[in-house]
């Protein structure tokens, strides 16, 4: 049994502690408002996000950043990227933590990744950080869904030890050492499930939606073999198995966000009308910013961040994809 601090109540922070309660561990979760806690401690719901879903007795909530990661030997942040690092900038992380890294997106203005921002603002050093990601769903690992997942780090020794602490009879965690690979995966998928979202609000059929995705794991690879992943980390959990449960669940935030765009909906509207983040609408700008520096194409990218930035309508997005010049499928 470990002692791990889950520093977010969201729907995947929420769902994970769950995962790592299951699993045995003592497990602390904070949440930002004390009503949200309160009920976690004493009705064991999150009714935010599950208020049908029973949470384990077990599992503690407290508003007090430093009680939740009082002698943790991991720490799991749960917050969305974009908030990361000014988080990072008000927690004491405890020395020698494992710190565990669940958001999927790329810094707006410096076009870091999770793993970075944590190194880089909390002084840690990389083979004491670790990433979650693959196919994801929040609502599923919750309810105990069978899912598997990879748990990512430059350490073996670190990979293996939170390996250790979440794997359950219902979520089955893979190691591996390409942090790189697993977060762009993880962040991009995000980006294109956007795309396919508004695809799919437009009224289009599976020939565009398989075409989007199939093109969109295209660019991923791209990209991230520019960066220096292993190409092979993109057709295993953190690249297909992500990119697929992403772009096709209606559960998934981005996929739903592509709806109401594609339905005629602003990016203002829909984004008042949820409590839940969809990465992708952040990161989109910094992915394309990143892709630019690296000198990769990413046109389903390009075009998704025009809609997002209201320099294009989905339906002129499509117009603009299919009347690119005519290429070879590997170029």
């Amino acid at each position: 049994m470990s002692r791990v601090a889950v520093m977010g109540a969201g729907s995947w922070g929420t769902a994970f502690a769950l995962t790592l309660c299951d699993a045995g561990n003592e497990v602390t979760i904070w949440a930002r408002r004390p009503e949200l806690a309160r009920t976690i401690n004493l009705e064991h719901r999150n009714v935010d996000y599950f208020p049908a879903i029973e949470l384990s007795p077990s599992l503690v909530a407290v508003t007090d950043p430093i009680e939740a990661m009082a002698a943790a030997e991991f720490v799991v942040l749960a917050v969305p990227s974009q908030s990361l690092r000014a988080n990072l900038g008000e927690w004491a992380i405890p020395k020698d933590a494992v710190v565990v890294s669940l958001a999927k997106g790329i810094e707006l203005g410096t076009g870091l990744r999770m793993s970075q921002v944590i190194e880089q603002t909390a002084e840690i050093s990389n083979d004491r950080i670790a990433v979650v990601s693959g196919p994801n769903l929040a609502g599923e690992i919750a309810e105990r869904r069978p899912s598997a997942s990879v748990v990512a780090s430059v350490s073996d020794r670190t990979a293996d030890a939170l390996q250790a602490i979440c794997h359950t009879p219902t979520f089955r965690p893979y190691t591996n050492t390409d942090v790189v690979g697993c977060e762009l995966g993880g962040a991009t998928k995000n980006v294109i499930a956007l795309a396919v979202g508004m695809a799919i609000g437009i009224g289009l059929g599976d020939n565009a939606t398989a075409s989007v995705i199939t093109r969109g794991l295209a660019e991923i690879t791209r990209l991230g073999v520019a960066l220096g992943a292993n190409p092979f980390t993109f057709s295993g959990l953190a690249g297909l198995g992500d990119l697929v449960a992403t772009c096709s669940s209606p559960l998934s935030r981005n996929r739903t966000f592509g709806v109401e765009l594609g339905k005629g909906r602003t990016v203002a509207e829909i984004t008042a009308s949820t409590r839940q983040v969809a990465e992708g609408v952040k990161s989109c700008a910094s992915i394309q910013a990143l892709a630019a520096r690296s000198g990769v194409e990413m046109p389903i990218v390009e075009h998704v961040a025009a809609v997002i930035a209201g320099e294009l309508s989905p339906r002129q997005m499509l117009t603009a994809m299919m009347s690119r010049s005519a290429k070879p499928e590997r170029y």
